[in-house]
């Protein structure tokens, strides 16, 4: 009978010190996400240097809850998962290093994982992918609609020429005065508005490729105007077209995507697959094309170890291991 693989993967790219374990790749046997939103939302925003001392003093508490959560032991692990690109270069750091050490003192294999292959991942717990499938990038950091032939084969159609879409959400929370996180923030506004402010459409080209720092701008300046002019600024209103206007630019990208190419399988990975407005309008383009929309269940929409592990799997088979001199990069995309 085949064994089954079992992979510990650590997770701290960003504000969520996360380790989980994952059995053959597509199923959760244990993990654990510990968030400090609600200490970055006193600032406004992550700030690097505290995320990185708060991953430093709750990893091996994570850990051992992680452990705690099921019978396996270290000495039943397989591998060790880590990511290691792209995020605050402090905060990779701390999980690579940890990681590094259980790999060598447990004797371990070491794999290393781009955090944004993760987040493709991530919707496999719950979806069997069948290849070739496109994968919808959307996050705070990136932007970026990409053809996956088989596991770890892409091809990059299109990215963000400037901001990524989950950065915009961002920025546009701080002008309408929506507190941290901002995403969730501008959905919950716009949900109870109408979309009566007529904005730009970024990228209404041929192209694969998204920009959001125009429409950003453009509500910007709209805002300061009516403030010189003592308007009421209708906040929910202008939310709401904000967010019809970003996810509008996905939902034509892909349209485009599935016109040109015979795929009919669609993946959406990143922090704003969270997105209900965006789910829904990705649906209707992959109902309008008859095809599979394969998208994570809220929990796995954020920063975790599972995605990791779920990522790493398809290196251990090929025994992709990477070794102690392991370092974090702060930017990449899915590519390199």
């Amino acid at each position: 009978m085949k064994k089954d693989v079992y992979i510990l993967a650590v997770e701290t790219s960003c504000d969520e010190t996360s380790i989980a374990i994952v059995k053959n790749g597509n199923k959760i046997v244990s993990d654990v996400i510990l968030t400090q939103m609600d200490v970055h939302a006193n600032y406004g925003g992550v700030v690097p240097e505290i995320a990185s001392r708060m991953h430093t003093e709750n990893i091996t508490m994570v850990l051992e809850q992680t452990l705690k959560q099921t019978d396996i032991t270290m000495e039943d692990i397989d591998a060790i998962a880590v990511t290691y690109a792209p995020g605050l270069l402090g905060a990779l750091l701390v999980g690579i290093e940890f990681a590094k050490t259980l790999s060598y003192v447990y004797n371990k294999p070491l794999i290393k994982v781009n955090h944004l292959i993760g987040h493709i991942y991530a919707s496999i717990f719950e979806n069997e992918f069948k290849f070739p499938m496109l994968a919808v990038v959307v996050s705070g950091g990136h932007t970026e609609l990409v053809v996956m032939k088989d596991d770890y084969d892409f091809e990059m159609l299109g990215s963000t020429m400037d901001d990524a879409i989950g950065e915009a959400y961002d920025k546009v929370a701080r002008v309408l005065g929506i507190p941290y996180p901002g995403g969730p923030g501008v959905e919950a506004a716009a949900a109870k508005g109408k979309p009566t402010y007529e904005l730009p459409k970024p990228v209404d080209d041929d192209t694969y490729n998204f920009s959001y720092s125009g429409l950003k701008s453009s509500i910007i300046n709209l805002v300061n105007k009516e403030k010189s002019h003592n308007n009421e600024i209708r906040k929910e209103d202008l939310a709401c077209s904000f967010q019809v206007a970003a996810v509008d630019e996905v939902a034509r990208k892909l349209d485009l995507a599935l016109k040109n190419y015979d795929i009919k399988n669609v993946v959406v990975a990143g922090g704003v697959s969270a997105n209900q407005y965006l789910r829904s309008e990705l649906k209707k383009v992959t109902d309008k094309h008859k095809a599979n929309l394969y998208v994570p269940s809220l929990r796995y929409c954020t920063d975790n170890a599972a995605m990791i592990g779920a990522a790493a799997y398809p290196l251990y088979k090929r025994q992709e291991f990477t070794n102690l001199a392991l370092n974090a990069v702060s930017h990449a995309d899915i590519i390199n």
